[in-house]
């Protein structure tokens, strides 16, 4: 059975940082796409960065060089560093794994998802 677990969401001044993690089990974190989603209320859930097997990363242009994806594959673990936070950085955020769509890794189709850990970020 595959778990993904999220942490890390908390509340933060604009300008701060957070890091959230996504603990896997059922799958390994080397061997799958996996991503961070986000959805705020009353908005689409979309993408914000996805890593491939191989360590290809994709960023929407909306956090490109303030997030950062990476994987600790020892502790089966992704993770999203997230720097200069904005007010629109407030959000659910998902962790998901398994995309069924590997040549577009920040589309929705993944097959494993998290239950998501809130960011919420003041001005």
């Amino acid at each position: 059975q595959v778990q993904l677990v999220e942490s890390g969401g908390d509340s933060a001044q604009a300008g701060g940082a957070l890091r959230l993690s996504c603990a896997a089990s059922g799958i390994t974190t080397s061997s799958t796409y996996m991503a961070w989603f986000r959805q705020a209320p009353g908005e689409e859930r979309e993408g914000v960065a996805s890593i491939s097997p191989d360590g290809d990363i994709q960023y929407a242009r909306s956090v490109k060089d303030r997030f950062t994806i990476y994987t600790n594959h020892p502790r089966n673990t992704l993770y999203l560093n997230m720097r200069a936070l904005k007010p629109d950085d407030t959000a659910m955020y998902y962790c998901a794994a398994e995309s069924r769509k590997w040549w577009s890794p920040l589309d929705l189709d993944y097959k494993y998802w998290g239950q998501g850990t809130q960011v919420t970020v003041s001005s």
